[in-house]
């Protein structure tokens, strides 16, 4: 590729991977008059004036990431189209990074994470990076390294931090309660998924009151709730960042479910146990067959990172 000066019709972005064959994409600010708001996107940028490509694309690298990368090589040209969208023509170049997403400055944006391919289907994605992407790992595909294990498979030889999710198992009369996940947001844009929420400096049980109420409008009382099921899993994004999923069954509760954060869910529905929708998160899927089946623990995604298995303990 050229490293003549250009104007600003032209513009940069980075196609950044890692020996596991994750992308680096950021989260760009949904409410700011910009080209592809909200959605998720390669690191990237217009030349200023006199700079060349190449200069520009070091340069966008090192404000929006911290980084200077050794080897940021030219790859392909491809096109934007939509609202704000100023530059044009994007020369892609390809570059190789094996640390920790979460470590990045966020100089513009909102956050930077791994991806794998599958679970980029399941984001909403700048359309342009999408495609670029995925040409990219056609012609050139990266099997995942999984994480090295010692001998006699014991633990590894450090502590990592496991995120915890608070998940509600809601179920009479042989139904249970599914929201369908807004199509702008992060994870499962689309799926059906149970009411959940992150716990943050708070206990289990208080995280799944505090969501129940504020989601869909539902008092539960935090002595009422029995847990019943536990996922550990580990999958492809977020740097495959360790969760443990906790699914709580109430012994009742109060209120009808309702839409009250439609950003988040767009509708509540009662679902068979035996017909669950087609597109269920999958460790969902799995918290309630093991349920169903009398099971209380399922392991999803630790024998091999690049395809989820189960195992469940009674």
């Amino acid at each position: 590729m050229s490293t003549a000066r250009t104007t600003s019709t032209a513009s940069t972005a980075v196609i950044i991977v890692n020996s596991r064959g994750q992308y680096l994409l950021h989260l760009r600010d949904a409410h700011k008059p910009i080209c592809d708001a909200g959605t998720w996107s390669l690191v990237g940028g217009a030349p200023e004036e006199g700079e060349s490509l190449d200069e520009a694309m070091a340069r966008e690298i090192l404000e929006e990431t911290g980084l200077a990368l050794p080897e940021v090589t030219p790859y392909t040209t491809t096109t934007a189209h939509g609202p704000y969208v100023a530059e044009g023509n994007i020369h892609l170049y390809t570059a190789c990074w094996d640390g920790d997403a979460r470590s990045l400055p966020v100089s513009e944006g909102i956050m930077f994470a791994w991806f794998g391919l599958a679970t980029m289907d399941q984001l909403s994605m700048c359309p342009w990076a999408h495609a670029a992407i995925k040409s990219h790992h056609a012609e050139r595909p990266v099997s995942p390294v999984p994480v090295p294990r010692p001998a006699g498979g014991h633990g590894g030889a450090g502590a990592v931090k496991n995120v915890i999710g608070a998940h509600l198992f809601l179920e009479r009369d042989g139904i249970t309660l599914l929201g369908r996940r807004h199509p702008d947001v992060a994870f499962a844009g689309g799926a059906w998924h149970a009411l959940a929420g992150h716990v943050e400096r708070e206990s289990v049980r208080a995280c799944l009151v505090r969501e129940a109420y504020e989601e869909a409008g539902l008092m539960i009382d935090p002595a009422d709730l029995q847990l019943v099921h536990t996922v550990h899993l580990l999958d492809d994004h977020q740097d495959a960042e360790p969760r443990i999923q906790l699914f709580f069954a109430p012994s009742r509760w109060t209120g009808e479910p309702e839409v009250l954060e439609p950003d988040k869910c767009t509708a509540w529905t009662w679902w068979p146990l035996d017909s669950l929708p087609e597109v269920t998160v999958a460790y969902t899927r799995a918290a309630i067959d093991g349920i169903r089946a009398g099971t209380t623990y399922t392991e999803l995604g630790w024998d091999d990172l690049s395809t989820p298995v189960a195992r469940r303990t009674r």
